[in-house]
């Protein structure tokens, strides 16, 4: 009786053992940009920790920026554990890449797998130096993890031509692959992935990813892009990003020019917060940035504080802030695509900025807020408004000067005592003088002299 309760405690014990494996799964999916590679790392951190069995990536991608692919690819290839790749239809450019650098491939049918040449905003290929980078990053990826060179070489030079392969130490020739000839770019289906070892098998269900990994009764943790996240990726937008500095920069830089400090300010300073807080987590900006957008904004200082007036120190220090602000939206080592597409935004996100500014000013004055705080609009004579005080009449009249009028000071026609102003002359207490004009509030008189 009691060797068969150990026995079955043991049991118990085994198959909890068992199951007790841990899978992560974690999308890539969208376009890659630089707040994907935070949570990438978080989770290959978090699995690594865990003890998990594998960590396997859902791949949906056509792709993004390369800075961020290749922070990816360096996280992935560091991983103390099993990687793998689930190419759930597509893993395309910068997605290619990424699948490269996984331990295990699996495709759905219908897949696809290639075209990582890099192109700019317009759409046009990158320069011999970029195609280089690229070309070669790839190659490098794919021989870490025993595949071919030669296919991932193919993905991002249609310069490159090839009449066979060696897969599995046989060499076989290539008839199926439209990418192997000059001029065409390579792009794998699931078949063809397969068929020269780029990929391990076909899947068409996560499930069925794990049935292949021998982990079927493994507990699946889904990781998922948490709001801060989220909220990186969004602010590390190149348009998002250049329209924060743009509106920053502009909103401290009226307030500047203002007395006291306002809501342009207030907007500003947020602006800006948003814009540095984003690329410090995303690790854009440095030292070298800071110091030239202070030495922008200690020339602006100079020119608002010592110089009076707004010129040439003022001018140079606004260019000076929007360079280091520019060189934030970059990576370390940009790649040509990585300026392009920066300035494109930049460009963008400055005119955008002026309009936005403008229509904000525009609708803020008509807000009953505003006129609270300001003075009102102009009062036209048309629409009712009057500065008179009903002393129209009074003139030609004469009257005593009730003090003495230097130029100023008042005066007493029949009951009434107003306060007046000379021509320029002086009158003294007890003279007679004459209204000449009444305009608004301003009466003007002149002293009368005992002979007229």
């Amino acid at each position: 009786m009691n060797s068969r309760f150990f026995s079955c405690i043991l049991a118990l014990i085994c198959t909890s053992a068992v199951s007790a494996e841990i899978v992560y799964r974690v999308p890539i999916q969208s376009t890659i940009d630089l707040g994907l590679p935070p949570f990438i790392e978080r989770a290959i951190e978090e699995a690594e920790k865990e003890g998990a069995a594998a960590i396997i990536f859902d791949v949906d991608t056509f792709g993004g920026r390369v800075d961020g692919a290749t922070q990816i690819k360096d996280a992935i290839l560091s991983s103390k554990i099993t990687t793998v790749a689930f190419i759930n239809r597509r893993a395309i450019s910068a997605g290619a890449l990424i699948s490269l650098s996984c331990e295990k491939i699996f495709m759905t049918n219908g897949g696809t797998i290639g075209a990582a040449t890099a192109v700019d905003m317009s759409g046009q290929k990158g320069s011999e130096k970029v195609i280089s980078y690229m070309r070669e990053e790839m190659a490098s990826t794919a021989e870490s993890r025993g595949r071919s060179k030669e296919i991932a070489r193919g993905m991002v030079d249609e310069e490159l031509s090839f009449t066979h392969l060696v897969v599995d130490g046989d060499s076989v020739e290539v008839t199926d692959i439209e990418g192997r000839k000059e001029g065409k770019l390579i792009s794998l289906t699931t078949v063809q992935a397969l068929k020269y070892g780029i990929a391990d098998g076909s899947t068409e269900t996560f499930e069925e990813v794990l049935e292949q990994l021998d982990l079927s009764d493994a507990e699946v943790v889904d990781l998922t892009v948490n709001w801060s996240e989220k909220l990186v990726r969004f602010l590390t937008d190149p348009t998002v990003s250049s329209l924060l500095m743009t509106l920053g920069f502009l909103g401290v830089l009226f307030e500047i020019q203002s007395p006291g400090w306002g809501i342009p300010g207030t907007v500003g300073l947020v602006c800006l917060s948003l814009f540095f807080g984003s690329t410090f987590l995303t690790e854009l900006a440095n030292m070298t940035e800071l110091l030239i957008i202070g030495v922008g904004v200690a020339l602006i200082l100079v020119e608002v504080l010592v110089i009076p007036g707004f010129g040439f120190v003022g001018v140079l220090g606004g260019i000076t802030i929007m360079g280091g602000l520019f060189m934030m939206l970059l990576p370390d080592h940009p790649l040509k695509t990585d300026i392009s597409s920066a300035s494109w935004g930049f460009t963008i996100s400055l005119f955008g900025g002026f309009i936005a500014l403008y229509l904000l000013a525009r609708a803020l004055i008509r807000t009953e807020f505003w006129k609270k705080i300001t003075l009102p609009l102009t009062e036209k004579s048309s629409e009712g408004y009057s500065t008179s005080i009903g002393l129209e009449g009074l003139v030609g009249q004469t009257g005593i000067a009730a003090s003495d009028l230097r130029p100023s000071g008042w005066t007493v026609v029949g009951a009434e005592k107003i306060f007046v102003v000379t021509e320029g002359e002086f009158v003294e207490n007890g003279d007679d003088v004459k209204i000449l004009s009444v305009d608004g509030n301003r009466i003007v008189v002149r002293k009368v002299n005992n002979k007229d």
